[in-house]
């Protein structure tokens, strides 16, 4: 039961990406904050560009704060991926696309440790004729990890709403059940006493009761 809910966000996803490539248009979609113990969690960081912007120079820098610790920075990107010493060594992969517009990072076999904030910084250099403006934004993603995974309350909330159609339904159909045998059996108690008054009348009355055939 508990995959319905996550098939129907599943899919509330597909189509919002769907909808995304079908008119062109970007979608700055805000990261998940909550990652189980020894999963790969994607670090969402998206910073759309108009059209007329397309052409221009990227660079991402992403850094990690620890509770009640300061910034140090993880990771970068600037024309060339790379990654800085620190406690995510070996455990970081881009996952940017090609136009720059998504710039996201995962974080591989997530710890309880990795909890903290994420800031995602990006700075575009936009290449006219006359002039480049310099043009920078932030995101700031503040990632819990769990040791196990927890239904969150609309799955809840998704799951009683099923048990109650589904009590209201089997009650709608025994009520029907109940009507259909009800009229059924009174049609059947009908045709009886029909049946029954017939045969109790007498036999010249019968004839009587014949259609004169006129000549």
């Amino acid at each position: 039961m508990a995959a319905l809910p996550r098939l129907v966000c599943a899919s509330s996803v597909v189509l919002v990406v769907w909808a995304g490539f079908c008119s062109a248009v970007c979608v700055e979609v805000p990261s998940e904050t909550e990652a189980v113990q020894g999963t790969d969690m994607k670090l969402l960081c998206i910073s759309c560009m108009k059209r007329e912007e397309v052409t221009a120079s990227t660079v991402v820098e992403w850094f990690y704060r620890p509770e009640g610790g300061k910034d140090e920075p993880i990771y970068e990107y600037r024309k060339t991926n790379h990654e800085f010493p620190s406690r995510f060594s070996g455990r970081l992969q881009w996952n940017g696309s090609k136009d720059m517009q998504d710039v996201s990072i995962s974080v591989l076999n997530v710890t309880l440790n990795d909890s903290g904030i994420y800031t995602c910084n990006i700075t575009r250099e936009f290449e006219f004729e006359i002039h480049r403006p310099l043009f920078t934004s932030s995101r700031l993603i503040h990632l819990t990890v769990v040791e196990e995974a927890g239904e969150d309350f609309t799955s809840v909330i998704s799951e009683i709403m099923m048990y109650i159609l589904l009590v209201f339904l089997t009650l709608w159909l025994l009520i029907e059940m109940v009507y259909c045998y009800r009229k059924v059996s009174k049609a059947e108690e009908a045709a009886q006493e029909n049946a029954t008054d017939y045969l109790a009348i007498p036999s010249e009355n019968k004839e009587n009761c014949a259609v004169p055939v006129e000549e």
